[in-house]
């Protein structure tokens, strides 16, 4: 166990506090070190609130010493994408058009239940401009880059949350998922990324990208994600589109192994071209989970075109993000994201409900895949991290603004809604993370978290951590 609290995990924060080994304050005294050290160079944190994290640290310290702590994530520290509302402070989505000066008295769902369970909130993450794209810069807070090699990006849209999780800046982060914003992160920093089912983690208020947009946890292990789980499934009435309350326990059966469960293992979908080097990695992560006694079948299911279905939904998306703008601030917006909301408005009502259709027949192929397949093991993207403040690597430069030609194997489980992680697998010679993704047919949440907590403990990542440490 590291001598440093900002490097611990949050269940090992809790035994200490637990046990009266370490005090909530220290740990976040800890992690604004950290910040302080680290964040000039990565760009994680758009927002941190020291002197109101230490208040609330002392606040918890005060609870672990009367044996009366709120709950699981009592005194743990995290951060919180600035794409949900956060009491107090502004949410400005990476974005020079939202106005700052205006009432910021609400908090979205997943805010409010970690405050419930104690959590120390130490403050704001960057994000692109209203998470429009995979990668991490914007008009306002500029680029983020990536830990394990600044001249990188680390992904997005969550790229802050990814790059503050991994070098220990926070124990914990809430993300968002849209398109695969928290796994393709989590894939270029080497952390863990969970998308849950669509509606377990309760929004407020719904993206403006509709219903493929997701709401997560972010962490250096399973463990840790399973815990936040409890928390942010909590119900919460203002989101419409929440599943009923399942009031279960994430880290019940999480170590109970992967021995008979019939597993899919798609290389590839839809044609789409991996890089040799990443290929390798995540077959011998789903060859790890075979001689686990996972029952693996090398198949993948026939989705169709499901580029055209997503481009209609993000597009879409996309002009209702700028029709939201003030006329005025359009021009301070990030061209990008200007150019696709504009290609959006040659799309007519009868194409967009005709990709509705079609998401619906895929989403339907896929349960029935699933019937047979609980699990689909996949890359989880087909390249590593690329240059910063770039949106498209080298190989893609003639797809425009198309950011999904790079991202095959993450946004077809958006507009399906399943559960889907990214975690890591091993490093490419240059020394980057690559990920393995691990989807769960509809509503099986804790089947992801269970089958990447076995691959975890056969293959344990938490020593690479200690390059980003040194």
């Amino acid at each position: 166990m590291s001598s440093d609290l900002a490097d611990l995990s949050a269940t090992e924060l809790i035994g200490l506090y637990r046990t009266k080994r370490a005090s909530p304050v220290d740990a976040v005294r800890a992690c604004l070190a950290r910040i302080d050290a680290l964040n000039p160079k990565l760009n994680a944190f758009c927002l941190v609130d020291a002197e109101g994290a230490l208040r609330f640290a002392r606040e918890s310290e005060a609870r672990w010493a009367a044996g009366a702590p709120l709950g699981w994530l009592d005194g743990v520290p995290v951060s919180i994408k600035d794409l949900l509302l956060t009491q107090g402070w502004p949410t400005l989505r990476g974005s020079r058009t939202v106005d700052c000066d205006r009432s910021w008295n609400e908090d979205a769902p997943a805010v409010a239940r970690l405050r419930e369970q104690g959590a120390v909130i130490l403050g704001k993450t960057t994000t692109p401009e209203f998470g429009w794209k995979p990668v991490t810069d914007s008009p306002l807070t500029g680029i983020t880059r990536n830990p394990w090699n600044q001249a990188k990006t680390p992904g997005g849209s969550s790229g802050g949350a990814a790059a503050a999780v991994a070098t220990s800046m926070c124990a914990l982060a809430i993300g968002t998922d849209g398109g695969g914003s928290i796994r393709v992160p989590a894939s270029f920093t080497g952390i863990f990324g969970l998308k849950p089912s669509f509606g377990r983690v309760p929004a407020w208020p719904l993206s403006q990208f509709g219903t493929v947009a997701h709401v997560g946890p972010m962490t250096r292990t399973v463990a840790d994600a399973a815990l936040m789980m409890n928390a942010i499934s909590r119900p919460d009435a203002r989101d419409w589109f929440a599943l009923p309350y399942d009031d279960r326990d994430y880290g019940d059966g999480l170590d109970d192994g992967v021995a008979g469960i019939r597993m899919a293992f798609a290389p590839t979908l839809g044609g789409a071209k991996v890089d040799a080097e990443v290929a390798q990695l995540v077959r011998d992560a789903v060859d790890a989970l075979a001689s686990l006694g996972a029952d693996i079948c090398e198949t993948a299911p026939d989705l169709g075109d499901v580029h055209a279905i997503f481009c209609a939904h993000w597009q879409t998306g996309a002009t209702r993000v700028v029709r939201s703008m003030p006329a005025a601030k359009r021009p301070l917006a990030d061209p990008g994201l200007l150019r696709i909301a504009e290609q959006a408005e040659r799309t007519s009502l009868a194409e967009y409900l005709s990709a509705v259709e079609a998401r619906g027949a895929m989403g339907s192929t896929l349960r029935r895949f699933h019937a047979e397949y609980p699990v689909l093991l996949t890359p989880m993207l087909p390249i590593t991290a690329f240059d910063a403040g770039k949106l498209m690597p080298v190989e893609y430069a003639d797809a425009g603004d198309d950011w999904s030609v790079w991202t095959p194997f993450s946004y077809p489980f958006n507009l399906s809604q399943q559960p889907a992680a990214s975690i890591p697998c091993g490093f490419t010679r240059d020394g980057l993370p690559v990920g393995l993704q691990i989807v769960g047919a509809m509503h099986d949440d804790a089947l992801v978290l269970r089958v990447a907590r076995a691959f975890e403990k056969a293959k344990p990542w938490e020593a690479a951590y200690q390059r980003l440490r040194r």
